[in-house]
């Protein structure tokens, strides 16, 4: 997947305005259940909330680490949530629909 512009992370974050978090980071950080979780959950999504209970001050680093494990893209981070896409590789599964890249020169943020 090429990497995302900055009108389609916008554009995800939008969508995932009304989502409820499905994965919360406890005391015992990312486990394995929590990878596991975090990629049954984009299988199933692809736009998903993770939400840090503990471990917020790592919250930013702990973000990139879980979407590079499990390949998926880091939209956003607001508070103590993150909010992860990755895109279904069978284009007849998609449920989200990414606005075409502008035709100016944009930058991802």
């Amino acid at each position: 997947m090429t990497p995302l512009t900055g009108s389609q992370r916008k554009y995800l974050r939008g969508q995932a305005h009304a989502l409820a978090p499905v994965v919360r980071i406890g005391k015992q950080g990312i486990t394995e259940s929590v990878r596991k979780s975090v990629n049954e959950a984009l299988d199933a999504r692809e736009l998903i909330k993770v939400k840090f209970i503990d471990f917020k001050e790592e919250k930013s680093d702990l973000s990139r680490r879980i979407a590079q494990e499990t390949s998926a893209e880091l939209v956003g981070l607001i508070g103590n949530i993150a909010i992860l896409y990755r895109e279904n590789p069978d284009r007849d599964m998609r449920k989200i629909l990414l606005p075409a890249p502008s035709s100016r020169n944009e930058s991802s943020d």
